[in-house]
Order: C-alpha cells, then structure tokens, then sequence
C-alpha cells in the first residue's frame, strides 16, 4: 500500500456574540443589513486568502455569528484572524470583541445551530423569527458563492430539528413574544389603550407583529412612519391607521402617546431633541416608547426625561421570560431532539470524511478490472481457450485486490500484524477466523 491517506474530515466553527455576552450598543455595531450579507462573506474570504472554503453570517437583533467549515488542521488557526475581521467591522479591537463572543467547534456547533433554529437560544424562548432570519441568511451565504455542501447540511438539519422542535413540544406556548410585551407595557402606562394614539416606526415584520398586538385593544387612531412611503401606506391600510413620511416624523412625534420603532437605520432617527419637543407640545403628557432595534433607533439619552418610558429589546426581555415545570418539560424534550440532531450530522460527518478514499478504492479497482478486461480481450482475439482466459482474468483480478493487503501483512510487527489481521478478516472472511501466522491471512 501506498500509505497516502485519503480520509479528509471537516471541521464546523460557529464564533459569535449574542443577546447573553454583549450589551445592546455593542450588539448593534455587528448588525449586517441583509443586503450587506454576500459581499461581507467574499470579503472574508479575500481577508483569509481563500483558506475558508465555507462560511455563512448570521445577522439578527439579538446576535451575530460566522459559521465556517474547513480542513481541521486549519480550523484552529481561523479563529482569531476570524475575530479580528468581525471586530473590524464593527470598528473596536479584536481584545475588546473578544470578550463578548463565543466559539463552538464541530458538534458544540452543530448543537448551537440547532438551539438557534429553534428558538432555544433566543431572547424569547421559542420564538418564531429566527428561523426565517436563518433562512435568508443561508440565501445570502450561497449568493455569495461560500455556502458548501458541509454548512448547507448543517443548516439544513437545523431547519428540520427546528421543524420538529416547534410541532413535537410546546416550546414556543410558554413565552409573550416582544409585540405583546410592549402591549403589556402600554397597558401598565394607560389606564386605557382604548384612548391613546399608536405610532409604528418602520414596516417590517416586527412592526407588523406589534401593530397586530396593539389594533386587537382598538387604540383610538394608529399611524405608520417609514422611510418608503409606498412600504408604509401598505401595512398602514392593514390597520385603518394612517401613513406618515418619516421626514415628517419631529413635527408630528407629540401627537402619539406610544411610540414603537423598529427600522434597519444604522443610526437613531428619533433624537432627544425631537423628544423635548415633543414633550413640550403635550404639556409634559407621558409618552411611551419602544426601541425594538438593534442599533437603536432613539437616542438613548431620551430615557432619562422624567416623563417618557423608553424600554429597549433588551429590557423587555425580562418580561418575556417564562417559568414553571411546563417550560422546563418543554426544554428538555427539545434538547432531546436537538441531541438526536447532533449524533445525526456528527454520523455525516464522519461518513462525508470516507467519500474520497472511496472513490480512490473505486477509481483504483476500475484500474484493475479494465487491465484484465484488455489483457482478456487480446488473448481471445488470438483464439486462446475462453475458459482458460478466463480463469486467468480472474486469477489476475484476485491477485491485484490482495496483493496490497498481503504485503501489509508479511511486513507488519507482531503486535501490528495482530491488530492489522483482525481488520483484514472482517474485510475479507465475514467473521470468519484469522490465523495471524498465516501468509495469506486464511
């Protein structure tokens, strides 16, 4: 034998930083627009001069994460030029980042995914939208040309244990979800949600949720700034409510009693002097206020007025957390499946590490059975007897498939000999008995 080895496993990092190791401002110097996500990944890809085959980026609210797959003897190596571009992105030091991510490598990684995918690791337990926040992130990763065959599998089990997780447990029955924790909020604020004015700043689909939450308590009139008119005239008809330019919104923001924001803006676009102002036009009536987006939408400092109640993703995640031994049943079912998961594509693994000896053993056997096949041929155009040709194509065949193996065997030590003979006789004899002192294994 030869001695080249052909066994080529991958190796599967998660590196990141969420909603339970870094605060709120730093989490937003790590929000990608999804837009953002395909040349964010070739430019990784550029920075590690191609040694990353594979890599996906994970962008939500509540986290940030770089799911790469390579040759283990490289993966190690990754993880810090990895940390330092994630931490140019965001415009601090990688010493700095460092302290607030995490990394997970091969089955802790698969299991992290899974326990994202299906909401186990969410801010709110069991939530919905992180599956679909996955599924875009996967388009975008295979956009850009990085998703390979090792993440796509990955993620691709994820879904399904996702899948499974929601419609096997109850999991996702004993949270509030963040739109009626702002309802319950409001409700806490206002004697009656019945006579206060609603604005909605942005029309995505957490806004959407929350709308929905607040037009069930038939608020007395609803409205809905965006920066896309068009985007926001459409889910305001949805509601009855009116739709406002967001250019409008300083002059018009003392109008509304509640106000909750959730755009893909990059910096606040409510700031504390339109707040002031805002106050000073309702005669210091409260205004409630919900900031729902990763970066902020409204200026911190305005939490410090006397008369407004600003509450931001990660203070309503106090409210939204659930106890009791139905949540705890729940979580240990999901676990049970999420751990099935992790045998599952730890099994493909290890089986995808032997597609290319296998097809070096096919590729070689071929070799071997077309040169008998041509010496056979050649033997028989010259009108030799057919049987005795075959025999020696045969002969010849059976020759070449052990000849490797009884070499090793010939010139192994006794102790290796012994193991390798073992191995040799479930090959070849199917259970049978190995005499190790033997020459040709039988």
């Amino acid at each position: 034998m030869s001695g080249k080895s052909y066994n080529q496993p991958v190796s599967v990092l998660a590196l990141g930083l969420n909603h339970t190791t870094a605060p709120l401002d730093l989490r937003g110097r790590f929000a990608f627009a999804p837009d953002q996500l395909p040349p964010a990944l070739r430019g990784f890809r550029e920075r590690l001069q191609r040694a990353v085959p594979e890599a996906a980026l994970i962008s939500t609210c509540n986290r940030t994460e770089l799911y790469v797959a390579a040759d283990p003897r490289q993966a190690a190596e990754l993880v810090r030029p990895a940390l330092d571009w994630l931490a140019e992105q965001g415009g601090v030091t990688g010493s700095h980042l460092q302290a607030h991510t995490y990394v997970r490598e091969d089955r802790e990684a698969a299991r992290h995914a899974f326990r994202v995918a299906s909401g186990l690791d969410s801010m709110v337990l069991g939530e919905p939208q992180i599956l679909g926040q996955l599924k875009e992130a996967v388009r975008h990763a295979d956009e850009a040309g990085t998703l390979g065959s090792t993440l796509h599998q990955l993620f691709q089990r994820s879904f399904s244990v996702a899948k499974e997780v929601r419609s096997s447990t109850e999991i996702g029955a004993h949270s509030i979800s963040m739109a009626a924790a702002s309802v319950r909020l409001a409700a806490q604020l206002f004697e009656d949600l019945r006579e206060i004015n609603v604005l909605f700043v942005g029309a995505g689909e957490m806004i959407e949720l929350v709308a929905t939450h607040f037009a069930a308590r038939s608020p007395k009139g609803m409205a809905v700034a965006n920066r896309t008119l068009e985007r926001g005239e459409q889910l305001a008809s949805r509601f009855g409510a009116q739709a406002l330019r967001l250019a409008d919104l300083p002059a018009r923001l003392g109008e509304f009693d509640a106000v909750i924001s959730c755009t893909a803006s990059s910096l606040p676009i409510i700031g504390l002097g339109a707040v002031e102002r805002a106050l000073k036009a309702r005669r210091q009536r409260p205004m409630f206020m919900v900031d729902l987006a990763v970066p902020r939408d409204i200026e911190p400092e305005v939490s410090r007025l006397s008369d407004v109640y600003l509450y931001t993703v990660d203070d309503l995640a106090a409210l939204v957390q659930s106890a009791g031994e139905k949540r705890k049943a729940a979580v240990e079912q999901a676990e049970a499946i999420i751990d099935a998961g992790v045998l599952s594509f730890a099994h493909w693994l290890d089986q995808r590490a032997a597609v290319p000896l296998i097809q070096a053993l096919h590729q070689q056997a071929d070799q071997w059975r077309e040169a008998e096949l041509l010496r056979a041929r050649k033997q028989l155009a010259k009108g030799e007897d057919v049987e005795a040709v075959l025999e020696a194509m045969t002969r010849g065949l059976t020759q070449k498939l052990l000849h490797g193996t009884l070499a090793e065997l010939r010139g192994a030590g006794q102790q290796d000999r012994e193991q390798l003979a073992a191995m040799v006789s479930r090959l070849f004899l199917r259970g049978r008995s190995a005499d190790p002192g033997s020459d040709d294994g039988r």
